[in-house]
């Protein structure tokens, strides 16, 4: 890993150095920014015109060469420890077709997903312009009332205190292709904690993504089930389109093991994993059923220690990344 970017104040640390072609520049004001401030800062939202900009700026060749976004370093963390609250769960929302896959390597450090099922489509690249450049992050979508919310990591839609512009999701993305579309932000949030001083802890982002083709999201590629406040030392997988070395962002990298509680400086869960920029807000499963392809998301990929690089580490799903999906999924 190589080069750095612009450090957020409150992490104290280098950003690890996977997306060099990021350079440092004067960030962009939210588009559309009013004078006044937003009734909810946490969130940003989109015009209509906006939101049909950003699906035209996505071709195909422009998300080929979208550099992917720094994994985070939490070296030099500190913040507070996530709010807990009563365990909650929230079912996957099974597509028409689920495709039956075959058994994986459990553990796994880091390989391509060779089944299919659900994962395959709820999950996708994210793409979006940082700093006047085009970038890439990951997420997935979830079951929600609003059929339209998308799970990533915070700052994969918000970073150095500047929101992100042009941004899609593209579930299934392959070679530069949509096959389940491009889907734009209507809205854009994150949790409160990190909205304000980008506290590692609270790296959890979502997006409500507007209707395409009169289809709402999840009717289209189903939405995967949720669990917060499950404890620590679980069971887990976690998804993601790495495309820094020695990854491209065109394969569907997978990692699978038991993980634990960070023991260093952040609150997180962590899982031996190889993946790398571009793979941030790829979902982590509880109770992942590889048959079906659906689990829990109780987790996103966040960052990883420059001193531990083949170890990611994911946040706490607590009362607030709960009130961020509530407030996703209610807009």
């Amino acid at each position: 890993m190589r080069g750095t970017s612009r450090i957020p104040r409150s992490l104290l640390g280098a950003l690890v150095g996977v997306t060099a072609l990021l350079t440092t520049g004067t960030l962009a004001a939210p588009a559309g920014a009013a004078p006044a401030p937003a009734p909810d800062p946490g969130a940003r939202s989109v015009t209509a015109a906006a939101q049909e900009r950003a699906r035209d700026f996505w071709t195909p060749q422009r998300m080929r060469d979208a550099a992917p976004l720094d994994l985070l370093d939490g070296q030099g963390a500190r913040g507070s420890t996530p709010a807990k609250g009563a365990k909650a769960t929230v079912a996957p929302t099974a597509p028409a077709a689920a495709t039956d896959v075959g058994i994986q390597a459990f553990p796994n450090g880091g390989s391509q997903w060779t089944g299919g099922g659900a994962v395959v489509s709820t999950a996708g690249r994210v793409f979006f312009t940082y700093q006047g450049r085009t970038a890439s992050c990951s997420g997935n979508a979830v079951t929600s009332a609003n059929k339209s919310t998308v799970i990533t990591a915070g700052h994969c839609v918000k970073m150095d205190g500047a929101w992100h512009t042009n941004w899609v999701f593209v579930p299934g993305y392959h070679d530069g292709q949509a096959p389940h579309g491009r889907w734009t932000a209507s809205k854009t949030l994150a949790t409160p904690q990190w909205t304000a001083s980008e506290d590692i802890n609270y790296d959890v982002g979502a997006a409500v993504v507007a209707p395409l083709g009169g289809r709402l999201l999840t009717d289209v590629v189903g939405g995967q089930g949720l669990a917060f406040n499950t404890g620590y030392n679980l069971r887990m997988y976690s998804f993601g389109f790495p495309a820094a070395a020695p990854y491209d962002g065109e394969k569907f990298i997978y990692c699978s093991g038991n993980t634990n509680r960070d023991f260093l400086l952040s609150n997180d869960h962590g899982m031996t994993c190889n993946m790398t920029g571009g793979s941030s807000g790829g979902p982590w499963f509880t109770q992942f059923n590889e048959s079906t392809g659906t689990g829990l998301l109780s987790s996103v990929n966040s960052f990883k220690y420059n001193f531990f690089p083949n170890r990611m580490y994911g946040p706490y799903f607590g009362a607030d990344a709960q009130n961020l999906y509530q407030a996703a999924q209610s807009s």
